[in-house]
């Protein structure tokens, strides 16, 4: 028996499956089909229990190459059923022994439609999951008590600790198979903000040099680490709370260094030239968001992960992508520099492919 209590009241009840333990954080969806390891490991879910609106999840097991970062960083996993068998030939070991192993508290055979519409309806909000004998009440105010996302510099909490090369020799075979060119002889500083192996490994296999820096290096820091171009990557949580970034990159993009940045990049990118920022009602969080590129009228099929999106772009700054379910901006470009900024991920890890030329396109702006 487990519960999940949502700050409103609501109450949902089913099965534990992975550690057993109680947790508070905000309970969000992701509409994947696959890719729940990737998920697990993303380092943008940090303070956050996610739910998988794709019905039958576990039934692949986990491989370890899989991994987005070196540990699950959610809250807590939601999921209509849990496979207790699984069939692949990668495979290393069971989703539910990989909780197990992370502390990560499961919850099953809820009716995650239901969840899923609330939140829709509700809104994105705090919650308490429990596999442990509880009050129902008492598991309400604990979610009501718990910080809000909006309260919180998750960065500071899976951002890397020091400088250091990123080298993997395991790049999977679709990254290394989409340019056809070897690695171009230039230098990426790659600022860490809950970074994703996967767009590490798409920034090696178009350049020879790729360089992870902490969030809270300073702008003459990483002049001094001589890059041809900066990365500014994804990460979890409010882009506001990450103040000492967004003065960061504000001295960056004076310095006319090519700057590349995806999902909170690009809105610390925003602030950075004096956008705001505002928390979306449920977020995106899938692999199916159509984007329309405003220069060339085509539509690429792309994936998110984030809650919050960026408004009242100042002049400098000219939009270039928009998403077509809802409006938000997710892409722009600095006028005058070689700075531009998307809202999703072009690496994809798990979604579809069609946004990997951004990276070529980054690679250019260096040449």
């Amino acid at each position: 028996m487990a519960l999940l209590a949502l700050e409103d009241g609501k109450i949902f009840a089913g099965e534990s499956f992975g550690a057993r333990g109680t947790v508070c954080g905000e309970v969000v969806f992701n509409t994947c089909l696959t890719g729940y390891i990737e998920v697990l490991t993303d380092p943008s879910y940090k303070g956050q229990i996610v739910t998988m609106t794709y019905p039958h999840i576990g039934n692949y097991g986990v491989t370890l190459e899989d991994l987005e970062s070196h540990q699950p960083h959610v809250t807590g996993f939601i999921v209509r059923e849990y496979s207790k068998t699984y069939s692949n030939w990668r495979a290393q070991g069971s989703l539910e022994e990989f909780l197990k192993t992370h502390d990560i508290i499961g919850l099953s055979e809820i009716d995650t439609r239901a969840l899923t519409l609330h939140i829709r309806q509700a809104g994105a909000m705090r919650a308490c999951l429990t596999s442990e004998e509880a009050a129902p009440d008492e598991l309400v105010e604990r979610a009501r008590a718990f910080a809000s996302i909006s309260e919180q510099d998750l960065v500071s909490q899976v951002t890397c600790s020091q400088v250091h090369a990123w080298d993997d020799a395991s790049d999977p075979q679709w990254i290394s198979s989409m340019h056809e060119q070897p690695p171009e002889d230039l230098h990426v500083v790659a600022y860490d903000f809950g970074i994703k192996h996967n767009i590490l490994r798409c920034l090696h296999a178009h350049v020879r040099q790729v360089t992870v820096v902490p969030a809270q290096t300073t702008a003459d820091q990483v002049c001094e680490l001589k890059p041809d171009g900066i990365f500014l990557s994804n990460g979890p949580g409010d882009p506001e709370r990450v103040s000492y970034a967004i003065q960061t990159i504000r001295k960056l993009i004076e310095k006319d260094i090519p700057i590349f940045g995806i999902c909170l990049g690009h809105q610390l990118m925003g602030l950075a030239l004096g956008a705001h920022s505002y928390k979306l009602k449920f977020g995106h969080r899938g692999g199916n968001q159509p984007v329309k590129n405003l220069e060339t009228g085509k539509v690429e099929i792309t994936t998110h992960n984030h809650g919050f999106a960026l408004r009242d772009l100042p002049p400098e700054l000219e939009i270039t992508h928009i998403n077509l379910n809802d409006d938000t901006i997710e892409g722009m470009r600095v006028k005058g520099t070689k700075s531009f900024s998307v809202q999703y991920h072009p690496e994809a890890a798990p979604g579809p492919h069609d946004s990997t030329h951004l990276f070529k396109h980054f690679v250019e702006l260096m040449k």
